[in-house]
């Protein structure tokens, strides 16, 4: 496995000889951990289906549950997928950025079957990740990334969170620091009539109805045919228990805290994680698969988990929790 570290101050990736390793081991079906700003992505070439055959075997990953293809540009991704004037709006405002769109497959796209889980819809996404669409242009191809972490645990949101779930999997992991969002890209599907918001992410639900102009209906979770990732009940989740909205600690758990004061016998837990002491919801988002992954570390049989206020990307840290706590398949 080969490791590159990439620091703010590098100018051009593309003359890297690392850059150039890992496009190859796109083009030949190998396995690459990209950073994006949501989450370290796992990412194979989309159109090969031993490559995504691959993502899903490394991860553990159900074959029914699709991937997202991630592309260089709006350009690209209309060649792939039928873009309504909605979807064409939402494309110009947030992208690039943490927002994943779910619209018809054109039939001629190249992306594989298993990638889209057999449906005749794709989910699609501009990262603002620039090294992710260097490696989608150099590679010629759409890049299917999937969070980088066994299917159903706690996402990687640092190159060691991702060598320790994955590494023997994977030809290239290229190391940026930590994601500065921290949790997944919002996936909205706009296949019918109706916007449907299927997951909450970096993006506010708020800012994506501003700009549709109509409100987003929330589709539950699906266990059977999830029309996009994250969507699987139980998600997300340590080994450890989780206990939400507690307001209290109880003996033998570990916290995982949001603002101040902490909770009565905080002072005897396991461990304590802060999303954030002044209740920030983004510096909260950014925390939230690092804080976890500690905690579960400590050897806490549960977590306990303050509330977190369901209001812009609190909706998406609430959604990740329920999900960490659902019960196991």
């Amino acid at each position: 496995m080969l490791r590159w570290i990439i620091s703010p101050e590098t100018r051009d990736l593309r003359d890297a000889p690392e850059f150039t390793a890992a496009v190859s081991a796109l083009r030949s079906g190998q396995l690459v951990a990209i950073p994006t700003e949501t989450v370290y992505g796992l990412g194979a070439d989309a159109t090969n289906p031993q490559a995504c055959a691959g993502i899903y075997a490394a991860k553990g990953r159900p074959s029914f549950n699709p991937l997202i293809a991630h592309v260089p540009s709006l350009e690209e991704a209309e060649k792939h997928g039928r873009f309504d004037a909605r979807a064409r709006r939402l494309a110009e405002a947030f992208w690039p950025g943490p927002l994943t769109l779910v619209v018809p497959r054109r039939a001629e796209s190249p992306v594989c079957d298993l990638a889209t889980a057999g449906l005749d819809t794709i989910a699609l996404r501009v990262p603002a990740a620039r090294i992710m669409r260097d490696l989608s242009c150099a590679a010629g191809c759409p890049i299917a990334a999937p969070s980088a972490n066994r299917s159903g645990r706690i996402s990687a949101t640092t190159a060691d969170d991702v060598i320790e779930d994955l590494g023997q999997h994977i030809a290239v992991v290229i190391d940026t620091g930590p994601t500065p969002v921290g949790v997944e890209s919002t996936i909205v599907a706009l296949t019918d009539d109706v916007p449907r918001l299927l997951r909450p992410g970096g993006l506010s639900r708020g800012d994506i109805e501003a700009i549709l102009g109509e409100p987003l209906k929330r589709t539950g979770a699906d266990d059977e045919a999830p029309a996009a990732p994250g969507m699987l009940s139980s998600h997300y989740a340590p080994n450890a228990r989780l206990r939400l909205d507690a307001q209290n600690v109880r003996p033998g758990e570990a916290l995982l805290a949001f603002g101040l004061p902490l909770p009565p016998g905080a002072e005897r837990a396991v461990a304590v994680e802060s999303l954030s002491e002044t209740g920030n919801l983004v510096e909260a988002a950014a925390r939230l698969f690092t804080a976890l992954r500690k905690l579960d570390a400590s050897g806490a049989s549960a977590i306990c988990v303050m509330p977190v206020p369901c209001e812009g990307l609190g909706e998406a840290i609430n959604d990740r929790l329920a999900r960490a706590s659902a019960p196991r398949p």
